[in-house]
């Protein structure tokens, strides 16, 4: 496995296309979500932000950016293993590469938002100490979810 810099033709459309298929096709969510991720990833300015692609065995199974927030928080956001790629800790692994690189550009708290429906996720950033500091029930992507923030303290 490799976790590498999203700096190749191709990268930022594969993160859209792989969010929009995948939550549309696993979760039963509208266009709507694939349009939020291509906002993303139209907003990430390549000096501030970072984005990074786990590959295995060449292929593209996974990806997560880490975004400067307007507040001064690091945001970790798009994170996505692809099902080709599950099994083999890389979510966890781009979530640990996300944390290192806010601590080393000195942010103190790092944040996401999620939804009730990412449990596998939710698990990998309990494991690595976020915490849970919002939930507020939506309707988004065509279907009702509970919106969950979290925050890592990066001071520790």
């Amino acid at each position: 496995m490799l976790i590498r810099t999203a700096d190749q033709p191709g990268d930022l459309g594969w993160i859209v296309q792989a969010h929009g298929e995948l939550y549309a096709r696993e979760l039963g969510w509208d266009a709507s979500f694939e349009r939020l991720v291509a906002g993303i990833v139209g907003e990430l300015d390549p000096v501030r932000d970072a984005v990074w692609i786990a590959e295995l065995d060449g292929q593209r199974v996974g990806c997560v950016s880490c975004m400067a927030g307007d507040d001064g928080d690091a945001v970790l956001r798009i994170l996505l293993v692809h099902p080709d790629g599950r099994g083999h800790g890389i979510g966890g692994r781009l979530v640990d590469t996300c944390v290192e690189h806010a601590r080393a550009q000195g942010f103190k708290r790092l944040r996401l938002w999620t939804t009730n429906w990412q449990e596998a996720a939710r698990q990998v950033y309990l494991r690595r100490g976020f915490a849970l500091v919002g939930e507020q029930p939506e309707r988004r992507f065509g279907v009702d979810v509970v919106g969950e923030t979290y925050h890592l303290d990066l001071s520790r």
